[in-house]
């Protein structure tokens, strides 16, 4: 198996938004790594109203295009969808738990119903955990990843 972190801190489903993960050197490294599980947690970026407003109606189809750079691999076993954290507030380059529960998550219930995939809600996992996050509210802090990667555990473990 092989396991690998290809991250990249404000990159954006979005094909057209201002950080878009499929032009970073990180989504080369993870397509060249064949990884044989990939969990997928993109989406709050997404959310920042320079993308958003813009480029919302491409959210889906770029998901969806994200899922299939995967899946065409021949390492690939399963794809999993990551829903992004609940946001505790708003402002921080105009992210906002509104568009994130609103926007973003009922398109990608979407996409992993059409697709028969699994959805790990990592909004459910850490909301009502507020002093996980930094002060901008967004961002997890050493706590808040630690939920994040046992509410993936979970999933992925089957428990």
């Amino acid at each position: 198996m092989h396991v690998g972190n290809f991250g990249k801190s404000g990159a954006t489903m979005l094909r057209n938004g201002d950080r878009p993960y499929v032009k970073q050197a990180e989504y080369t490294k993870a397509i060249d790594f064949e990884p044989d599980i990939v969990v997928i947690k993109l989406g709050t970026n997404d959310t920042k109203p320079m993308n958003w407003d813009e480029h919302k109606v491409e959210f889906k189809d770029d998901t969806n295009y994200l899922i299939e750079q995967f899946e065409k691999l021949s390492s690939t076993q399963a794809v999993f969808m990551c829903t992004p954290c609940k946001v505790f507030s708003g402002g921080n380059y105009g992210i906002t738990d509104e568009v994130v529960s609103g926007g973003v998550i009922p398109v990608l219930k979407e996409v992993v119903k059409e697709r028969n995939m699994e959805l790990i809600d990592i909004y459910t996992v850490v909301s009502g955990h507020s002093e996980c996050f930094q002060k901008d509210g967004v961002h997890p802090d050493a706590a808040g990843a630690k939920l994040i990667a046992e509410g993936i555990c979970r999933v992925l473990l089957g428990k």
